[in-house]
């Protein structure tokens, strides 16, 4: 079995002390109930037309007799555009998403990385099975194409296998080697295991990984690690923090020149370059 679908759990990153805030002001208070009441209404809206924009790609593809999946990635960029608007962030990109199958590996510091990468390409993204049976966040993610990993050894060959299949159509995936999420002040080691299932033979000459460096500027007056979320700190109420304290910051995100593993001796060769090239669009 690929190693990328078997790899371990993530470790949580406790390195850094979490900031300490103040007590919301009823400035903030006021921003925190509008941009609750934005980003519940924009989801409903743009998973609606994610839908319709989903049918809208099969029906073409079976009249067409070829795939089409254009319409439901563009929405899904669309939907984390205005999410991250609703996080008080603006967008800066640096370099162009590839277009070929394969991944892009980028540093990780919170959960709105993820909507970055959204933002930036729609790519697919591998969770945990667990999360399919999430109320609200499991629909979703089984709509906009996230593959769940079931660790029991019985489902190995099946997943690998759709995991091949669906890099060597064309598909893009993100995946963290870091295997956790940091304060966003720095860089942990590449895991090496994630890049294992680009040197597969199915897949020879189709697939590339494109490193990304994902940066995040805090507005004057929050810390610098505001946006950062690690260890054992409670999802909600980081959620909150960023909601109703996050105006005028920025993630910026810079797109690295791709690698083909065909370039690579093995996956830690793959894995280092990876890194080395995520770490200097840290330090620019």
């Amino acid at each position: 079995m690929s190693e990328a679908v078997k790899a371990p759990p993530r470790a949580r990153w406790s390195g850094a002390v979490p900031p300490v805030l103040p007590p919301l002001t009823g400035r903030e208070r006021a921003r925190l109930g509008f941009r609750l009441v934005w980003a519940v209404a924009a989801l409903v809206f743009f998973f609606g037309l994610f839908l319709l924009a989903r049918a809208v790609d099969w029906l073409v593809e079976r009249l067409a007799g070829r795939p089409a999946s254009a319409l439901g990635p563009a929405v899904v960029q669309v939907w984390a555009a205005q999410a991250l608007a609703s996080l008080g962030l603006a967008y800066v990109q640096r370099g162009e998403p590839m277009r070929s199958g394969g991944a892009f590996v980028a540093n990780h510091s919170s959960w709105i990385d993820i909507w970055a990468l959204q933002r930036a390409a729609a790519p697919f993204l591998v969770s945990k099975a667990e999360v399919r049976d999430w109320p609200g966040v499991g629909l979703i993610g089984r709509a906009i194409g996230t593959m769940f990993i079931d660790r029991r050894p019985a489902q190995a060959k099946a997943q690998e296998a759709e995991l091949l299949a669906r890099l060597a159509r064309g598909d893009r995936m993100a995946i963290f080697p870091e295997g956790t999420s940091t304060d966003g002040q720095r860089i942990l080691a590449f895991k090496s295991a994630l890049f294992g299932v680009f040197f597969a033979p199915e897949l020879a000459g189709q697939v590339a990984v494109q490193p990304v460096t994902i940066r995040y500027r805090p507005p004057e007056g929050l810390p610098a690690a505001v946006y950062g979320w690690w260890g054992e700190m409670d999802f909600a109420g980081h959620l909150r923090d960023v909601l109703a304290r996050s105006a005028g910051g920025t993630v910026e995100l810079t797109f690295r020149a791709p690698l083909r593993p065909e370039a690579f001796g093995g996956r830690k060769e793959m894995a280092a370059a990876a890194e080395a090239a995520v770490r200097a669009g840290f330090g620019a």
